[in-house]
């Protein structure tokens, strides 16, 4: 008889529960196609963010553009060089005739120039003494800053210091001037709030020192830069508690209700903070003092780019409303002018031609009217800078105002393009290595104009 054959059991089907599951000792029902699926709660990241608007886009682009990063470095070298340069030009010039210009001997008395500033509410410290050696210190400052200003040395000090010595000297006598003055009174105070020493400055290679100190973890030193801050302020307190005259809290000042005084200490506690903040916080309040410092750095740099295009548009569109820049004559009268001829031979030819006195009165008009609404064409823009800048080195070497030619071609050099200033910069490095060749340090290697001085 046969042995009974065994059957095995049927396969589970693909649709009951994991068959790789370890058996459990009680065994519930399996679970079919009709249970419910358990509902969990998405963490709060993963959660489905509203879509932002274009205008909340913009907004948020234009933001991080104005507190992400300092715009504009080289423009903002350039200006602090050129107006550095064209104030310690002039005050290096006038050296002979300091008394009679600014000082005590001078026409205008140190009573004229209290009532005239109690008037109009300006600021100058030749007004706290009459003395000659008041006087002395002050224009010797003014050089001195000046000169330090211009290469970059402790460029935030030295900026309030230059602005100080500007405004000092010029409200001291306001009727010596040829414009130029005007330009490098307003430049003196936006130069404060901007980072003019980012490049092409000293202090630009403190910084890449510095960098080099903190990869290689020795610690930073700043004695300089302590000593002269408690300097400054020790000095800024004695005038403070003596009461002397423009050195309000609120009142007249650079900003409407905000006096001198409450200005200077201002600069003065700012500088201090972030000081401290570089030195012993930077995390979060280093961040946030660095953002509103770009801030007002592009905030200013806006105002600098304003201004020019204010001084050429009034300036175009009042020559418009004279008859003699309508006829096309008004370049000849100043030509004949003894003042204004510096070379009279060279007057006398240009002014005997009626093409070219016509080309360059109607010139003149059509560049100073036409460069505000030339700034978003750029190539159109770089043209007429350069007749605008061509225009100025005409009337430095025809009219014999070199002072304010360079003020205005200073300002004029805000719109250069940053390309043409870095290649500027590569070539004056360049020529600077190949006269006075000099052995690189440690770290230096690579280095580049972009990083330092040219």
């Amino acid at each position: 008889m046969p042995a009974p054959v065994r059957v095995p059991a049927p396969a589970a089907p693909a649709d009951t529960a994991d068959s790789a599951a370890p058996a459990s000792p009680t065994p519930g029902p399996a679970p079919t196609k009709s249970a419910w699926p358990t509902l969990t709660r998405p963490p709060a990241d993963a959660r489905p963010r509203p879509e932002e608007t274009r205008i909340e886009r913009a907004f948020g682009r234009a933001f991080r553009r104005v507190t992400g990063s300092a715009i504009a470095p080289y423009q903002s070298a350039v200006v602090r060089i050129g107006f550095a340069a064209t104030w310690l030009l002039f005050l290096l010039r006038e050296w002979p005739n300091r008394q009679e210009l600014y000082g005590p001997n001078g026409p205008w008395s140190g009573d004229m120039a209290r009532r005239l500033l109690a008037d109009n509410q300006a600021f100058s410290v030749l007004t706290w003494s009459d003395g000659r050696g008041w006087f002395e210190l002050v224009y010797t400052l003014a050089i001195v800053s000046s000169a330090l200003l211009l290469v970059g040395w402790r460029a935030r000090a030295m900026s309030v210091l230059f602005m100080v010595g500007v405004l000092s000297l010029q409200n001291r006598s306001i009727f010596i001037g040829d414009g130029g003055d005007n330009v490098i009174h307003l430049m003196a105070i936006y130069l404060v709030l901007t980072r003019c020493g980012q490049v092409w400055s000293l202090d630009a290679r403190r910084a890449a020192k510095r960098a080099q100190r903190g990869a290689s973890g020795l610690p930073e030193r700043d004695i300089t830069g302590v000593v002269l801050w408690a300097v400054l302020g020790l000095f800024l307190a004695v005038a403070q508690v003596m009461g002397l005259s423009g050195l309000s809290w609120f009142g007249a000042g650079p900003f409407p209700g905000v006096g001198w005084g409450l200005a200077l200490w201002g600069l003065w506690c700012a500088h201090g903070v972030w000081w401290a903040a570089r030195r012993y916080a930077p995390g979060e309040p280093r961040v946030v003092l660095d953002m509103l410092g770009k801030l007002a750095h592009n905030g200013a740099m806006l105002v600098i780019v304003v201004e020019v295009c204010l001084i050429y548009a009034t300036a175009g569109w009042y020559k418009i409303q004279g008859s003699r820049w309508q006829d096309g004559t008004a370049v000849y009268y100043p030509m004949h002018l003894d003042y204004f001829s510096p070379w009279p031979e060279l007057s006398r030819v240009l002014a005997d031609s009626g093409l070219m006195i016509m080309l360059i009165t109607y010139g003149t008009v059509i560049v100073q009217v036409a460069f505000p609404f030339t700034l978003f064409n750029r190539r159109l823009k770089n043209v007429l800078l350069v007749a605008m800048i061509c225009e100025h080195l005409s009337i430095a070497f025809l009219l014999g105002l070199p002072f304010f030619s360079l003020a205005m071609i200073t300002a004029d050099a805000v719109f250069l393009p940053t390309v043409f200033l870095v290649w500027l910069g590569a070539r004056v490095s360049a020529v600077r290595d190949r006269v006075r060749p000099r052995r690189p340090r440690d770290g230096e290697h690579g280095r580049t104009a972009a990083a330092g001085a040219p």
